[in-house]
């Protein structure tokens, strides 16, 4: 009996010790996101030229809709030039696409990934750009987006995260994922920049200067989580990634719970698929190359989605409740828990506080269950595209 009460005393103190040193990362940087203000660049007085690539796989009503916006940003024309990778679209919508005024990249891959897809765009992009901003095939720009980014551009900033917003909010299953959005907005990217550190990367709404976007492709072949891939070559590079707070990219969010099992099981698997990868070189940067950016890039992908928490920390609390003496006291898992929910609570905007929030506050525990069930199916989502549908009335 004393051995089973020391062998379950270890992994509870394991287990407490990356739950709460996880649970101090959410509240630390949350509240001082908070309670620090980040200093915006000044108005550029010269304009870059940028080239927009938009990814689109299928989803033919949607692109003529979302590439129709992207000519309508609010910048000079001359300035910027859109380009649709078409992926698997049928005849008419490529004939649609080619009476705009922007290029268009025909491909079908026997197997479709972003990164092919923008391998193949560099190929056909022949003018000199100064840098290279990435949508997704529902992303719609503020009109704005492009003048926030060429601010950051002519700050002296090579790469650029813009803050993508949810544009649909009309299920619980959506408006979670709203809030999802945001508070990683504000732990992982704005409150990482108040330390000086790279914002995280999400895949779309960003712009890098382009011979740097190129360079970093060459080393990306990723199935899933491209973006978590070039974060990591950046930081590992010393090459820091600014946050645009003010840069709006509207994006649609996940509204059906299947759907959304199979994004964020896509997602769970890129993200420790690379932790497989880069993970034990997160030590040997920090420690020889004192290359905190790039570990702490690491330790990103060795995290729990924040809905999980939600419901992990609570649950350890009561079994600590039901077994004193093993592992570390109720107090101290009470004491990781209270900083656990004020890290997530604070990251959440304020708006989102509204008579919906308690219909998707009753889908969490749902939530948290198919995400939990998701870390034990992980195996082979990284191999395969999986798809997020969009539905074509949202835009």
């Amino acid at each position: 009996m004393d051995l089973i009460k020391f062998i379950f005393s270890v992994v509870f103190d394991l287990v407490f010790i990356y739950l709460a040193i996880y649970s101090l990362y959410l509240f630390i940087f949350s509240v001082a996101g908070r309670l620090i203000t980040l200093k915006t660049p000044p108005a550029a007085t010269a304009y870059s030229r940028f080239v927009i690539y938009i990814c689109a796989y299928k989803e033919d009503e949607i692109i003529l809709n979302s590439a129709a916006a992207a000519l309508t940003i609010d910048y000079p024309k001359d300035k910027y030039h859109v380009c649709v990778i078409a992926d698997s679209m049928q005849p008419e919508t490529i004939a649609s696409l080619k009476e705009m005024p922007l290029q268009v990249v025909e491909v079908v891959f026997e197997s479709s990934t972003k990164s092919k897809a923008l391998h193949k765009a560099i190929e056909n992009t022949f003018e000199d750009f100064d840098a290279a901003v990435v949508f997704d095939i529902d992303n719609i720009a503020a009109p704005d987006y492009l003048h926030h980014i060429n601010n950051y551009l002519h700050d002296g900033n090579m790469v650029i995260q813009g803050h993508r917003i949810a544009k649909n909010t009309e299920t619980p299953v959506a408006i979670l994922d709203a809030i999802s959005e945001e508070v990683n907005n504000h732990i992982f990217r704005k409150a990482q920049r108040v330390f000086n550190l790279s914002a995280a990367i999400i895949g779309s709404g960003m712009a890098l200067e382009y011979r740097l976007f190129k360079h970093t492709m060459n080393r990306i072949d990723a199935v899933g989580g491209f973006d978590k891939e070039m974060g990591l070559i950046l930081t590992r590079d010393r090459v820091s990634v600014a946050y645009a707070d003010k840069a709006y990219i509207y994006d649609e969010k996940v509204s059906n719970p299947e759907v959304f099992k199979k994004q964020r099981r896509r997602w769970l698997s890129a993200q420790f698929n690379l932790l497989k990868t880069y993970g034990a070189t997160g030590f040997k940067e920090l420690f020889i190359n004192g290359n905190f950016d790039y570990f702490n890039e690491i330790y990103q992908t060795a995290i729990l989605p924040r809905i999980l928490m939600l419901g992990l920390m609570p649950f350890m609390l009561f079994i600590s409740l039901l077994l004193p003496g093993v592992g570390p006291s109720w107090q101290l898992w009470l004491a990781a828990t209270i900083c656990c929910y004020i890290g997530i609570l604070v990251a959440i905007p304020a708006s989102f506080f509204n008579s919906k929030l308690l219909g998707a506050v009753l889908k969490l525990p749902l939530m948290f269950f198919t995400m939990f069930a998701l870390l034990f199916k992980l195996k082979g989502a990284n191999k395969k595209f999986i798809h997020t549908p969009h539905k074509p009335d949202s835009n």
